[in-house]
C-alpha cells in the first residue's frame, strides 16, 4: 500500500488515558472540622477559666477594730482638791488590736475645764491598761448642773484603723461624785448672803 496518510500506532502503543483529577474537599467538611477546633479551644478555655476561679486562696487578714472597740474606761474614785478644783481617777484598758493613743480627754459642760494626767497624747499597748487621773477647774458655777444624771467623759482615740470621739459613760458612782463635788465646789465659793439693813428707830 502506497501513499503518504497518518501513522497508525503499532501493537501495545498506545497512550493511556489521563487519570481523571481529584475532586477538592467539599466546604462542609472544611466547616465542619473549623467549627470542631473552634469548640475544643473554647471548651479548652472554659476548663482553664473554671480552674482559675476556684483556685485556692489565702485566706485574707482580718480587719483592724475601730479603737472605741477595744477600750473600756472606768471610773475609779475621786476627791476635791481645791476651791473650784477637783479631781478623779479612771482605769483606761485596751483589750485587743494595736495599740491605741489617747489624744484628748474632754467633758461636756461648760463650765468646766479638764486636765488629764498623763497628758495626751499617750499610748497604751494591747492587753494593758493605766489609770489617768483627770483634773476639772469650775470656770463658771451658773453652767454646771445642779445634778448630773448621765455625766460622761469624752476621749478621742488613735489606732492604725481610724481616730474616734467615743463617749465614755462612767456609772452611777461617778454621776454622785461629780454632782456633790460641783455642789461643794460652787458653795466654797459664793459670795455669802448680804445681811439685811438693820432698821433705825426714829
Amino acid at each position: 500500500m502506497t501513499g503518504i496518510g497518518p501513522l497508525e500506532p503499532g501493537e501495545g502503543t498506545w497512550a493511556r488515558e489521563p487519570a481523571a483529577p481529584r475532586p477538592p474537599p467539599r466546604p462542609r467538611r472544611r466547616r465542619r472540622r473549623t467549627l470542631l477546633i473552634l469548640a475544643t479551644a473554647c471548651a479548652a478555655l472554659a476548663a482553664g477559666g473554671a480552674l482559675w476561679a476556684t483556685r485556692p486562696r489565702p485566706a485574707p487578714a482580718p480587719e483592724l477594730p475601730f479603737p472605741a472597740q477595744t477600750v473600756t474606761v472606768t471610773f475609779v474614785g475621786g476627791r476635791s482638791v481645791a476651791p473650784r478644783l477637783l479631781a478623779f481617777d479612771v482605769r483606761l484598758a485596751v483589750e485587743t488590736g494595736p495599740p491605741v493613743t489617747v489624744t484628748r480627754v474632754s467633758q461636756p459642760y461648760r463650765g468646766l475645764r479638764a486636765e488629764s494626767a498623763p497628758r495626751a497624747p499617750f499610748r497604751t499597748e494591747p492587753g494593758a491598761s493605766r489609770t489617768i487621773t483627770v483634773t476639772m477647774r469650775v470656770t463658771e458655777c451658773g453652767s454646771v448642773p445642779k445634778n448630773a444624771g448621765l455625766p460622761f467623759l469624752e476621749v478621742t482615740l488613735r489606732n492604725t484603723r481610724a481616730i474616734q470621739t467615743q463617749s465614755f459613760i462612767l456609772g452611777p458612782r461617778y454621776a454622785r461624785y461629780l454632782s456633790g463635788a460641783l455642789v461643794e465646789a460652787c458653795a466654797r465659793t459664793s459670795p455669802s448672803s448680804p445681811k439685811p439693813p438693820r432698821h433705825l428707830n426714829s
